[in-house]
């Protein structure tokens, strides 16, 4: 079964990514494995099980979206913090064979969609400055550059772009944001 993006936006449609996918809400222990190994895969500082479990014990407030596909039970991952009316994206994730399909940007338009449904009217998250790859991704999608943390990566040490995105930001075009 394939979840259909909710139409929060105006005239937004699903991006269309070139591999069968299906994004679920983190399910089980097997998922958070999952999660912790795109985690490993992803990231020189990576989230430890310690500070999911942590995490997820206000599920109200925080939220784990799983990418699948037929042949891999966490393709991605995107977890995020719903705090009254906006979207913290604290961590998003795709395992390197399923980068430049279109699936990052699916979960992205997913994350802001479920968020605007609950509520949500803006989002944040923060990028390495050299994460050309997916700096272009939210900009597509329609974040901003707001301001800059210094220092804040370590392994290496790198500055943080802090990125926001409002609900009045064009929707996204599925043709243009697939990539």
């Amino acid at each position: 079964m394939f979840v259909i993006l909710m139409r929060s936006w105006p005239e937004m449609h699903e991006p269309a990514a070139s591999r069968p996918y299906w994004i679920t809400p983190l399910e089980s222990d097997d998922d958070l494995e999952g999660v912790l190994a795109v985690e490993a895969e992803s990231f020189t500082n990576p989230w430890t099980r310690d500070m999911y479990v942590w995490e997820l014990r206000n599920r109200s407030v925080c939220h784990v979206d799983i990418v699948r596909t037929p042949e891999c039970r966490v393709a991605g991952f995107c977890a995020f913090w719903l705090v009254a009316d906006e979207i913290h994206i604290n961590n998003i994730a795709m395992r390197p064979q399923y980068r430049g399909h279109g699936l990052g940007t699916a979960l992205v338009c997913h994350v802001l969609a479920e968020g605007t449904r609950l509520g949500a009217k803006r989002a944040t998250l923060e990028v390495r400055a050299s994460n050309d790859g997916a700096r272009r991704l939210y900009e597509r999608l329609g974040f901003y550059v707001a301001a800059t943390r210094r220092n804040y990566y370590t392994h290496p040490v790198e500055d943080a772009l802090i990125l926001w995105w409002d609900q009045a930001a064009p929707a996204p075009d599925p043709g243009r944001t697939n990539r």
